[in-house]
C-alpha cells in the first residue's frame, strides 16, 4: 500500500485509523514519522513520504510522533494473511526470536540463509531484522523507562540491549529524547484507587515507586495502563512484575464469540474466566506468563503478570496473536458479505475474530483430546493431563495453578493413565513423538503447508484435527473444517450444501478467509462458545 502515494495521501487526510499499521507516514520538514490517523493538521502531499514499517521509516533518519505514537497501532495484518518467509519472518522478530538467538538463529528458523532473510526483508519491509528488532526493543524499554522505577542499567538488559551504550543512542535516536528526558518529562498527576488500579479507558497511567504519573503510549502495540507495585515492585532486570496495558484493534470487534470460545473451553488450572476477563498462564522464553484480558469498547485491557520482564515484548505479541487483534475486519466482513448466505451473519456480528492459543503444541494436544467427544468432555481430559504432568505455578491473583505441560513433560505419559479409547492413547503418543523428534513443527513463525503435511503423516489425524490446528494453533485464516458437527448443522440450517465435498467446494469463494467463515456458520447455534460469559 505504501508505493501508492495517491491513495496514502487520501487516507492521512481522511485520518482513517482503520489503516493504522497497513503503512506509516513521514513528513520530511518536521523530521518525524506517524500513523494515518494522526489528529494534527495533515502536511502538504509534496511533503508525505510512505514507509511499509516504522523501523523503515527511523532507518531513513525520521523519529516517532510524540502525538499519535505510531506503533502503538494494531499490527499490519498482512503478516498474519500470509506465509511466506517475510511473514513468518515478522511474527518470530515481534515474538523476540533475534534479541534471544540473533539474525542467524532466525535464518535457522526459517530454513533459509541470513543473506537470503535480510535481502527479502530489505525488498519489502524496508528494513533488515536487526533494524526491526532494535526498533523493538527501543519500544521495550519506553515501557519500561516511564512505567517502572527500574535503574537504566536494568532496562537495557531488560529490553534486550547489550550494552549500556547502544540502549542509551538507540532511545536518543528512535525518540530523539534520552532515557532521563523520557522518564523526567513532566506529566500530570491521575488519580489512583487503592495500591493497585487500572486506568479509566480514556487514559493511561503509570504506577511506580516515585508516584502515579501520567504517561505516553509506549510503541509496542498497546498503552501502558499501570504497573501494579503491591508486590514489592520491580527491582532488577529479571525480576518478576505486573504491568497492566490497553491492546488497541481495529473496529469492529465482536468480543461474543472470541471470549465466549476461551472461556467455554478454558482448561481448569490453565485458563478461567473471571472478574469479566479471560485469564491463562503461559510459557516465555525466560520463565512462564499470566495474562488477564478485558474487552473494552475501543481496546483490551492487558494484565500481564511475568516471571522475567525480558519477556514482555514476547507476551504482547502472543495476548496480540490469541485475540486475532491485528486482523483486518473490514476487509473479512466486505468479501464474506458478498456471500447471500453469509451477509445476514456478517452484519448483525461485524468484526468475528479467530480466537487462537498462546502455545500451538498445547492446542495439538487439546485437539487429540477433543476428538470425537464434547466440549466438556475434552476439558476434563485436559485437566486431568494438566494436574498429571503440568508445572506448578503461583498465581498472585489466585485461580490458576499450573502450565500445560510441554512435549517434553509428556514424554514419560504412561498411556493407560489416560481414559481415552486405544487407537486415541497411539494417536496422543505418535503427536508427542513427533514433537519431541522434530518431526512435526508447530512453533511459531512455522510453515502452515508443512505442517499440515507433517500432520497428515501421523496416524489417527483427519482434516478435522488437523485444520482444526490450522486455524487455531498456525493462525491460517483460510483454515476450514466442513466435516465439524457445528459447520455440518449450520449449512443444513442455511441450506447450504452439507457433506464435505461439496462444501468445500461452495466456500472457494469464502477464500482467504473461511476461517472467519467458520466463526459466523458456529454462530448459529445456542453453544456456550458463541456467548459472552457472565
Amino acid at each position: 500500500m505504501h508505493e501508492d502515494s495517491e491513495r496514502c495521501v487520501r487516507i492521512v487526510q481522511a485520518k482513517d485509523e482503520r489503516f493504522d499499521g497497513f503503512f506509516w507516514t513521514a513528513v520530511v520538514t518536521t523530521g518525524i514519522y506517524c500513523r494515518p490517523s494522526c489528529p494534527v493538521v495533515p502536511p502538504r502531499p509534496k511533503n508525505m513520504r510512505f514507509y511499509p514499517s516504522a523501523a523503515a521509516a527511523a532507518g531513513a533518519g525520521f523519529r516517532a510522533c510524540k502525538r499519535c505514537r505510531p506503533n502503538a497501532a494494531p499490527g499490519s495484518p498482512e503478516w498474519n494473511v500470509r506465509a511466506d518467509l517475510v511473514s513468518r519472518a515478522m511474527r518470530l522478530i515481534a515474538d523476540g526470536v533475534v534479541d534471544r538467538d540473533g539474525v542467524p538463529g532466525l535464518a535457522a528458523r526459517l530454513g533459509y540463509s541470513v543473506r537470503q532473510v535480510e535481502r527479502h526483508l530489505m525488498a519489502e519491509v524496508g528494513a533488515g531484522p536487526v533494524a526491526l528488532a532494535r526498533v523493538q526493543r527501543a519500544q521495550s524499554a519506553r515501557l519500561l523507562i516511564e512505567g517502572t522505577g527500574l535503574p537504566f542499567t536494568e532496562i537495557a538488559l531488560a529490553a534486550g540491549f547489550n550494552s549500556i551504550r547502544s540502549f542509551n543512542e538507540t532511545v536518543r535516536e528512535v525518540y530523539a529524547m534520552t532515557p532521563g528526558e523520557l522518564r523526567s518529562a513532566p506529566r500530570p498527576k491521575a488519580g489512583i484507587r487503592g495500591a493497585a488500579f487500572r486506568a479509566a479507558p480514556a487514559e493511561a497511567v503509570v504506577a511506580s515507586k516515585a508516584g502515579v504519573e501520567k504517561a505516553g503510549v509506549p510503541e509496542t502495540g498497546a498503552e501502558v495502563a499501570g504497573v501494579d507495585v503491591t508486590t514489592g515492585g520491580v527491582t532488577g532486570a529479571g525480576a518478576a512484575g505486573t504491568i497492566v496495558l490497553k491492546l488497541p484493534f481495529r473496529q469492529p470487534l465482536c468480543p461474543d464469540n472470541l471470549f465466549g470460545h476461551l472461556a467455554a473451553t478454558a482448561v481448569p488450572g490453565v485458563e478461567e474466566w473471571r472478574d469479566g476477563a479471560y485469564r491463562c498462564a503461559f510459557h516465555l522464553p525466560g520463565g512462564h506468563g499470566i495474562a488477564a484480558l478485558s474487552p473494552r469498547p475501543d481496546h483490551i485491557v492487558c494484565q500481564l503478570w511475568l516471571t522475567d520482564l525480558r519477556d514482555l515484548t514476547a507476551a504482547i505479541s502472543r495476548c496480540r496473536w490469541l485475540l486475532d487483534l491485528d486482523a483486518d475486519p473490514v476487509a473479512i466482513d466486505e468479501q464474506l458479505s458478498e456471500d447471500e448466505v453469509l451477509a445476514p451473519l456478517v452484519a448483525k456480528n461485524p468484526g468475528r475474530r479467530v480466537p487462537r492459543v498462546t502455545e500451538p503444541e498445547q492446542f495439538a494436544v487439546r485437539a487429540v483430546l477433543g476428538q470425537q467427544v464434547s466440549t466438556a468432555a475434552a476439558r476434563t481430559h485436559a485437566a486431568r493431563l494438566v494436574q498429571a504432568h503440568g508445572r506448578r505455578i503461583d498465581d498472585p491473583a489466585g485461580g490458576l495453578t499450573h502450565l500445560f505441560p510441554t512435549s517434553q513433560d509428556l514424554a514419560t505419559l504412561d498411556p493407560e493413565t489416560l481414559a481415552l479409547p486405544r487407537t486415541r492413547r497411539q494417536t496422543l503418543l505418535n503427536l508427542i513423538e513427533a514433537l519431541n523428534t522434530g518431526a512435526l513443527d508447530l512453533r511459531i513463525g512455522g510453515d502452515w503447508d508443512t505442517a499440515r503435511e507433517q500432520l497428515y503423516a501421523l496416524p489417527g489425524f483427519g482434516p478435522w484435527t488437523v485444520e482444526s490446528i490450522a486455524m487455531r494453533a498456525l493462525g491460517d485464516p483460510d483454515a476450514f473444517i466442513p466435516g465439524d458437527l457445528g459447520i455440518r448443522q449450520a449449512a443444513q440450517k442455511l441450506g447450504l450444501p452439507e457433506k464435505p465435498g461439496p462444501l468445500t467446494t461452495r466456500s472457494q469463494a469464502w477464500q482467504p478467509w473461511r476461517a472467519y467463515a467458520v466463526q459466523h456458520l458456529w454462530g448459529t447455534s445456542d453453544h456456550a462458545v458463541n456467548r459472552m460469559p457472565t
